[in-house]
């Protein structure tokens, strides 16, 4: 007899600002306040979450400003990571921005996943630079 595995439902819905914050903390600089995952404007955002099992395990934000869009805080919980959940959510965001009638997206991007961006279409703009000593690039999808 065959069993299939389950796989659980992931389901993205738009959430808010504040919600973000505990994930984006705990994942983009747990040694830093919580205020430094904050972001200007953080209200005016479009911001999403990924769930599973009825758990946030992933959130993205989307500025919108004219047809550029940005994409911003971008985080997937540890152990949620590699399952392709972030990459839904991504591609989410990159349909809202369509949506939107962006005519492009882009991102600050840290260089250790550049290849997620890259297999989405995204290239690097610019050079590599630092923030509080890790290594970003710059990364632009052109609709």
């Amino acid at each position: 007899m065959k069993v299939e595995a389950h796989t659980p439902e992931i389901w993205i819905e738009q959430i808010s600002h504040l919600t973000t914050y505990a994930l984006r903390h705990a994942v983009l600089w747990p040694n830093q306040p919580i205020n430094f995952v904050k972001v200007p404007n953080d209200e005016d955002g479009l911001h999403y979450g990924a769930f599973q099992d009825g758990k946030l395990v992933s959130v993205i934000s989307l500025f919108m400003d004219g047809q550029t869009a940005r994409f911003r805080k971008f985080a997937t919980a540890q152990t949620y990571q590699n399952q392709g959940i972030g990459t839904k959510l991504l591609r989410h965001t990159i349909t809202e921005a369509k949506r939107l009638k962006a005519t492009s997206i882009w991102c600050d991007a840290r260089t250790n996943a550049l290849e997620l961006y890259q297999r989405l279409g995204m290239i690097p703009q610019g050079e590599t630079f630092q923030k509080e000593g890790i290594s970003y690039r710059k990364m632009q999808l052109f609709f």
